[in-house]
């Protein structure tokens, strides 16, 4: 059966590491979607959770905040 984002931990550390380095670098999520290549609403639905990301926005994403994928994906 189908799982939503919300309902997978691995999303949630992934949203808490995104809106984290994010606020760290003093971006805005239009600036880091900007960065990323990807739309601007697609960050903030990332990091409430809303949206499943895929490996390829992974890496988008951790390019342009600068840190490695992995990064994105391990709990503090």
């Amino acid at each position: 059966m189908a799982r939503k984002p919300k309902e997978t931990p691995l999303v949630e550390v992934f949203a808490q590491n995104v809106r984290r380095l994010r606020m760290e670098r003093g971006l805005s999520q239009e600036a880091l979607a900007e960065l990323a290549g990807v739309h601007r609403t697609y960050i903030g639905m990332l990091e409430r959770c809303e949206k499943n990301v895929t490996i390829y926005n992974i890496e988008r994403l951790a390019a342009a905040l600068g840190v490695a994928p992995p990064v994105l994906l391990t709990s503090r």
